[in-house]
């Protein structure tokens, strides 16, 4: 990477080593539709992860436990349209698709998620059928409508149109800001489960029912995209994210999600993104809150890779690979 470009985690990171986990900052914000300030959540989140501790202690030891980290440098497009970005997007993410490399990438709007999903096509986890995976999606809102003010790649349609590639199975939890359309998907489309904040987060029985949620996680099976977007956390730890919005989950009931994830004995998560990461002036709690569950998501990788849960497609080809042809992305 750069070397006026901060790493992650702010570990040293030797550029000709092969890589087995890789960070990718992708400053994408052409749809958001409140809050602004996307573009520059990656690099925020890049400088806060320098400020937290390094030790994970399912490890017992400090990150990267052995592992070789690479922060790429962040995606760019010059494109002149919002559909020829997509595939620029696709393009950058597609040689690290490849299952011999961890990637995480860094948002940046919800809109990032159809060209993940489109770059993981060729996964060999997946073989050729996007119909294996499973996108388990940690949202505030269920990101399900078919256009947002006539726009059916906003960030608030990224799950809609990620199902529409062909994804297999959809998990969401937390919940609470959606459509009446949206509402419709989620009774009629019987790839889609989720799990509502007030459900989860009820006083009283939301215990029981939390449990219920994380028993599905446990109960997973074959390929798995974490999708992390921020504002599923309460509004109070992630207050610049672009619509923050109370009765979120806390901070632990993230942690538990994402190792529940990591930990499911059938599953492999293959690939993970953590995205509407906004810069907070004054404070910095919004980017290291990201930060931190970024880190988490690399440690709980980590342990699965220890444990035997994840293993590299190619271990002799731990890097980028020659570009294959891209998904063109159109209007559905």
């Amino acid at each position: 990477m750069d070397s006026d470009l901060p790493t992650f985690l702010g570990l040293p990171e030797d550029g000709d080593a092969a890589p087995d986990v890789v960070v990718l900052p992708l400053p994408y914000e052409l749809t958001t539709s409140y809050g602004q300030g996307t573009a520059d959540g990656p690099l925020a989140c890049l400088e806060a992860s320098a400020q937290v501790e390094l030790h994970e202690v399912l490890l017992g030891e400090d990150l990267p436990a052995g592992l070789v980290f690479r922060t790429e440098r962040p995606w760019a497009s010059d494109a002149g349209s919002l559909l020829e970005q997509l595939d620029d997007m696709e393009g950058f993410l597609r040689p690290w698709c490849t299952g011999d490399v961890f990637p995480l990438a860094l948002g940046g709007e919800h809109g990032i998620l159809p060209p993940f999903m489109a770059a993981l096509r060729d996964h060999p986890a997946l073989e050729g059928d996007l119909g294996r995976l499973t996108v388990v999606q940690i949202d505030a809102h269920a990101d399900l409508r078919s256009q947002l003010d006539g726009e059916p790649y906003s960030h608030a349609c990224a799950a809609a149109r990620s199902l529409d590639l062909g994804v297999g199975r959809l998990i969401q939890v937390g919940v609470r800001a959606h459509s009446l359309e949206e509402q419709q998907r989620i009774v009629d489309d019987d790839r889609i489960t989720t799990w509502f904040a007030r459900d989860v987060m009820a006083p009283g029985r939301g215990a029981s029912v939390w449990d219920a949620f994380i028993e599905v996680l446990d109960g997973l099976e074959g390929p798995v995209h974490l999708s992390f977007d921020i504002d599923g956390l309460d509004g109070t730890l992630v207050p610049a994210t672009g619509t923050p919005v109370p009765g979120g989950l806390t901070y632990w009931h993230a942690i538990q999600v994402i190792e529940a994830v990591f930990s499911a004995s059938k599953a492999t998560v293959i690939s993970a993104d953590v995205n509407e990461i906004v810069r907070q002036e004054g404070s910095p709690l919004t980017q290291f809150t990201a930060a931190m569950m970024a880190t988490k998501i690399l440690g709980a990788h980590a342990l699965a890779r220890r444990e035997g849960r994840w293993a590299g497609h190619d271990p002799s080809r731990k890097g980028p690979r020659a570009p294959q042809p891209r998904h063109t992305f159109s209007d559905p």
